[in-house]
């Protein structure tokens, strides 16, 4: 007996199914459906569906593998499917980076930053093509942006103790100009700071740690530092060229002499190993403490260290109420302290093994040594020695910009 087939009914069965069952499904139903039509229905279920030909013809081939049809529990096969964008373009997130760097706000010191409301998700999504080439749609950003550890805030004010420097403004974009300069001759730019001082001994540290529960750790009920223990400076040098730390752990005062021996600490251990050719560098650091660019001591200290190592020394102090801004404030620091949250900083071999057990996910690694020099403060500079000290102001605020070089050796 022949049996009549109303296409119209068949449309809709096919118009059903392409609006309630799964991809698979889908796939394999409408696949079937284009050798039920005969010749031309490939066409025809492709102008009912929108399916493109290749999923149809996937489809029809699925169909008639039953085995892989019954034992198959994936909607798709394995591998299939549109790949993560970061793998067609891994350099989006370095680019990000890049626009959004010196734009974020919240406490750097934090691990978690916000960016204003100026840089907005299609201002990034307009940079990245135009500059970078990369097609990427805002929201897809917006994801990154959150996988990155920053997030959208409602208020956004920043509070800074006195009036910001006029200036403010031009020494971000001149810091960021002389690190891309020296970064691109491969020559070594690092963040220099003393990480705030830290009492030895079994104290309370901010933070929590893993432990059995009910069982917290038991510390001292005060936080009076012992004078046998002391405490500790720990004297930090950021390497951007190549997301490395090195800390010089002082039992003494933090001066200025203390941190340029950090510094030729951090050349002789690590530096001139890894810059062998490199016949300059460039310091970028807070505008005050041991570091300050008022500092006389400072600058006689670098001349030495310039003397010493033959190098040409750049060096740009962040302007008054921006040091936390340092790169190595929330490219090192930040991960040290959350290294050892929770944990009391019972010895001096505690601190070091912390510090050196501190990693990120892009690749952060530091080394850690102890300096038990005596630093004696309260050093005065006369006219005569800062006279020899071979120092040239930048041609763009000088007063925090300038150069040292190396005194010519008879």
């Amino acid at each position: 007996m022949a049996i009549h087939v109303d296409i119209s009914k068949l449309d809709e069965l096919i118009l059903l199914i392409n609006n309630s069952v799964d991809e698979k499904q889908k796939r394999i139903l409408l696949g079937k459906a284009t050798e039920v039509y005969g010749r031309g229905g490939a066409t025809h279920v492709k102008e009912l569906t929108g399916a493109a030909f290749s999923t149809l013809h996937s489809g029809n081939i699925e169909a008639n593998n039953c085995d892989e049809i019954v034992s198959g529990g994936r909607i798709r096969r394995e591998g299939a499917g549109r790949k993560p964008f970061v793998e067609h373009h891994p350099e989006v997130i370095d680019a990000i980076e890049k626009i959004i760097d010196g734009q974020t706000y919240g406490d750097p010191s934090k691990v978690i930053h916000w960016i204003p409301q100026s840089m907005s998700l299609r201002k990034i999504e307009a940079v990245l093509s135009d500059e970078y080439g990369i097609q990427i749609s805002y929201v897809k950003i917006s994801q990154l942006l959150t996988d990155m550890g920053y997030s959208k805030q409602v208020n956004q004010k920043m509070l800074q103790v006195g009036e910001p420097s006029p200036d403010r403004d031009e020494q971000f974009g001149i810091i960021n100009d002389l690190a891309k300069q020296y970064l691109e001759t491969g020559d070594p730019v690092i963040s220099v700071d003393t990480k705030k001082k830290e009492n030895i001994g079994n104290f309370k540290n901010n933070g929590a740690e893993y432990r059995k529960s009910k069982d917290p750790r038991k510390v001292l009920d005060h936080d009076f530092p012992f004078a046998e223990l002391g405490k500790v400076s720990p004297y930090g040098v950021y390497v951007l060229n190549s997301n490395t730390g090195f800390i010089n752990l002082g039992t003494n005062h933090d001066t200025s002499e203390f941190a340029v021996t950090s510094i030729a600490a951090w050349w002789d251990i690590c530096g001139k190993n890894t810059f062998p050719e490199s016949k300059r560098i460039y310091i970028t650091c807070d505008g005050g403490g041991s570091n300050s660019s008022r500092s006389r001591a400072w600058k006689c200290e670098l001349q030495e260290f310039a003397d010493y190592t033959g190098l040409e020394v750049m060096i740009s102090h962040y302007p008054p109420g921006a040091s936390k801004w340092n790169k190595i404030e929330h490219r090192m620091f930040c991960y040290i302290s959350k290294n050892w949250q929770g944990q009391p900083l019972i010895d001096i071999e505690t601190v070091v093994s912390l510090i050196s057990g501190t990693t990120t996910q892009n690749g952060l690694k530091i080394d850690c040594i102890v300096d038990n020099n005596i630093y004696e403060t309260g050093r005065k500079i006369s006219d005569e020695e800062l006279a020899q000290v071979n120092l040239f102001p930048y041609e763009q605020l000088g007063k925090w910009n300038y150069k040292i070089k190396p005194n010519c050796k008879d």
